[in-house]
Formats: structure tokens, sequence, C-alpha cells
């Protein structure tokens, strides 16, 4: 007998056995936890999460891409108009880095807001009453942070580092962490749910590694919905196929994957398991999902004029709202178009048009349906405008620039209070009171999350990377209630 023979044919011998073994061991574990398939584990976080009781279950995450003028909609004084078009001094500006796009400008006249503004609401928070009317109306519900402020000044790394703690390419965003950290509130629809739509201009590219899982498992990452005929790409089958045919070849794929798990161990095996199992169940959740048309008409009315038109930022408000009653943990709609670089007036009430009555009333509807106490419901994007005018300014028009140095957020429910928190300047282009930086807000979504962004770390490359970054991020207290 030839020994080489004799080895090779023990070597496979104990490598079935294994994975036959292996294949057993990981069958009854999961009987043991009560599951019926692997993916049933996706829907469960890691041990030990979360840290501590959760003020809230769900977020809604309400981005609006391009960097909305804090300036005109929520950061308003009286004082601007005193300086309106005059030149903003050298020891406001003090030296501050500026984008290419004004580096080159020989002057930098200020421009004060061309809208109305008014203090609305118990509290009487001044509000752009012209941009913002029904905004206005639930301004008692809404806790708005004027001292928001990041190092970033350019759109894809300010974009990239509110969303995953770093202006660096790889990273998990928030959507994937709380995926990965405390799992899914629904066995037939993601955990993590992107949507698009597009205001007055399409604006700066957004990319899919925004709602990338990074370094965590892949079946964290954000799964897209779109409004065209199919909500989710390749989830339906092919002519010919019906439900039980799909259902037998992925039984019989599963068991191949887990024979091959079993050998090599490599946990994208069981993230392809979970990945088939999800989209085999979304086939029969995703069209009872998106199916609005069974909305009433008072809702639609709510919403908007816009929000029967699939694909806009108040369609796709109301199936945010039916995603969070079905279970989806992290609900992200990116809206673009907020980049007003110049016609600002006229562009600024297009977008404000489209996204202010929707947002409030996704508020509203989650507050009558008994779910905004649990839900936290985010407004805003990655910087917000300079103060002074980004190229000629004329009497009815002008543009702004980029600035991180401060900018304006809206949240509300889960936790939160209803609040003004943070003051800037007169010239609403430094803080003076308060400031709250971009990794202190995800640390403060996370801890209403039941989670210690301290301890919520993945090993990776020597590094204990986290949502938060290597920079120190504190939880905003005061505006907790």
């Amino acid at each position: 007998m030839n020994p080489n023979h004799t080895n090779l044919s023990r070597r496979n011998f104990l490598n079935k056995v294994g994975a036959t073994l292996g294949t057993t061991a990981f069958g009854s574990l999961l009987a043991q936890d009560g599951f019926a398939s692997v993916n049933a584990q996706a829907t469960r976080g890691i041990p030990g999460l979360p840290h501590f009781a959760p003020k809230a279950k769900r977020v809604i995450y309400l981005f609006q891409a391009g960097g909305p003028s804090h300036i005109d909609m929520f950061d308003y004084k009286p004082a601007l108009r005193d300086i309106h078009g005059t030149e903003l001094p050298d020891s406001i500006r003090n030296g501050q880095r500026i984008t290419g796009m004004t580096s080159g400008q020989k002057s930098f006249p200020c421009v004060a807001p061309m809208f109305n503004f008014e203090r609305v609401g118990e509290r009487q928070t001044w509000m752009n009453t012209d941009l913002l009317p029904h905004t206005a109306k639930i301004a008692d519900k809404l806790t708005i942070i004027r001292s928001m402020n990041t190092e970033a000044i350019n759109h894809d790394p300010a974009i990239t580092f509110i969303n995953t703690g770093t202006q660096q390419f790889g990273r998990p965003s928030m959507g994937s962490w709380l995926s990965y950290g405390l799992g899914s509130l629904s066995e037939n629809l993601p955990a993590y749910v992107v949507m698009l739509s597009v205001g007055a201009k399409p604006g700066q590219a957004l990319y899919s590694r925004l709602w990338g899982s990074g370094l965590l498992p892949s079946r964290h990452q954000g799964v897209q919905f779109r409004s065209g005929k199919d909500a989710v790409l390749y989830l339906n089958d092919p002519p010919g196929f019906d439900r039980d045919l799909r259902r037998s070849m992925l039984d019989g794929l599963g068991s191949i994957n887990r024979q091959h798990h079993a050998t090599v161990g490599d946990p994208e095996i069981q993230t392809r398991i979970a990945q088939y199992e999800m989209a085999f169940r979304m086939q029969a959740s995703v069209p009872e999902l998106m199916g609005t048309e069974t909305e009433p008409d008072h809702i639609y009315d709510m919403y908007g004029p816009q929000s029967r038109k699939k694909g806009s930022f108040a369609s796709n408000c109301i199936l945010a709202r039916r995603m969070a009653e079905r279970g989806v943990r992290f609900i992200q709609l990116f809206h673009r178009g907020w980049d007003q670089h110049g016609n600002l007036p006229k562009e600024l009430r297009k977008n404000c048009g489209g996204t202010e009555q929707p947002a409030a009333a996704l508020v509203q509807d989650l507050e009558q349906r008994g779910m905004l106490d649990d839900t936290i419901v985010v407004f805003g994007g990655e910087f917000g405008r300079t103060i002074y005018s980004q190229g000629k300014l004329t009497k009815d028009n002008h543009g702004r620039d980029h600035h991180g140095r401060c900018f304006s957020t809206w949240v509300a429910g889960g936790g939160f209070k209803p609040c003004d928190y943070g003051e800037t300047d007169d010239y609403s282009y430094n803080i003076v009171k308060d400031p709250v930086h971009i990794r202190d807000l995800n640390a403060t979504i996370l801890h209403q999350m039941g989670i210690d962004h301290e301890r919520f770390t993945v090993k990776h490359q020597g590094l204990n990377v986290k949502l938060t970054g290597v920079d120190e991020a504190h939880i905003v207290h005061d505006i907790l209630a």
C-alpha cells in the first residue's frame, strides 16, 4: 500500500469527521438557544450588552448631507442685522483654517439671514419661521444643540468623521456598531437600513462606506433600500423559482456552509448563512413594509405634499416610522443637497421645503404612537456654514462656505431633554458656552442606548477601536432628561 495514499486518506477522514462533529455541535448550540437557523443568532448582540438599562431602543438619523446653514435656520441673534455687510474681524476669525473655495477672497463680508426669525414655543427659542414653520410647532419637543463642532472642513472627511468616529476610511458606521453590539429587534428585517434622497441639488456624492461595517462582520453593514421597483437589489427570485424551491436550495447551501465553517472557522461563513436566511425572510417582509399605500390620507397630509412621491425625503420618513414599528434598530436617511456655496436663499428654501415638514411629522407620528420615548430622532449635517459670504454679496443673494467650528443639530425623544444647549458668539462663528463635539453627541446617543462608549471596543491591529475614536469624548448629561 502506498503510505502517502494512506496518510491522505487518514487526513481526509479526520477532516470529514471533524467537520461532521463541528456541524452537529453548531446545530446543537442553535437548538439550545431556541433558534431555527444561524441567522437567528444575528438578532442578538454581543454578550454583556447593553452595559446598563437603556432609555432608547432605536435611532432614526435624518442626516442632511452638505452642511445646513445653522445661521439661517437655528442660530439667530439680533446682532447679526447690525453687522450685515461689515468685514469679519480678524479677532473673530482668529486665523482659522478655511477651504480653498474662499481662501483667495480679499474680502469677507458678514451676511445676516435673509429670512424672518421669531421666538417660538414655551421656552421662546429663536427659529426661522419662514423656512421651518412645522419645526417651530414642535420646538418644545426638541433638544437644539447650537454648539456642535468638528475639525473637518470638507464634506467627505466630515461626513466620514461624524458617521464613523474618524476621518479615515474603513471604520464601522454608528448603525453598524449598534447592530453588532445590540443586535436586531426583528428577525425579518435588517438591524440597519439606509435610504437616500436628493434636495435642491445633488451636491456631494455619498459612498456606501458611510454605512459600511468596516472591521466588523459584514452582516452589520447598512442595507440600502431604494425607491424603484425592487426596494432591495437582488432580493427577488428569478422566473421559475417558487418559495419551496428557494427554501430547499438554502437548506442545501446552509449544510455545505456549516460544514465549511466547522473546517476553517471563518466567521464570514456565518455571515453568509445569516444573510441568505435574512434575504429569504425579507422576500415576504419587505413588500409588506414598502406598501405605504395602506397609510391613511391624514398621515400623508401630516408628512406633506411630497409624501406620496417614492424616493422623496417625506416618503422615506414614513418608511422610517414603519421600519421602527417593525423592529429596525438603526434607520438612517441621507438627504443630499445642502451645500449652498451660492444662491443660498433660494436653494435653502427648497431644501427646507422638502425636509422640515416630514421631519417634524415623524416626531409627532412617533409620539402619537407611543414610540417617541424610546426612539432617538436626530436631524443635522456634517458641519455648518460661514457668517461671511462666499462670492459676491448682493441685496438678495449670496453663498456661504463650510464651517466646522460651530453648527446646529436637533434631537428628539429617547430620553433627551427638550432644551436649547450651547451658545455661539454674535457672529455665530465661535462657541462661547458648552461645546459639543461630534464625538460627544455619538457618545451620548450610545449612552441612551445603554452602552458605555469607552467599554464598547473591538481589538484591531493592536488598537481598541471604538465609535468615539481615539480622542476624549464626553456624555452630555445636561441634555438628558
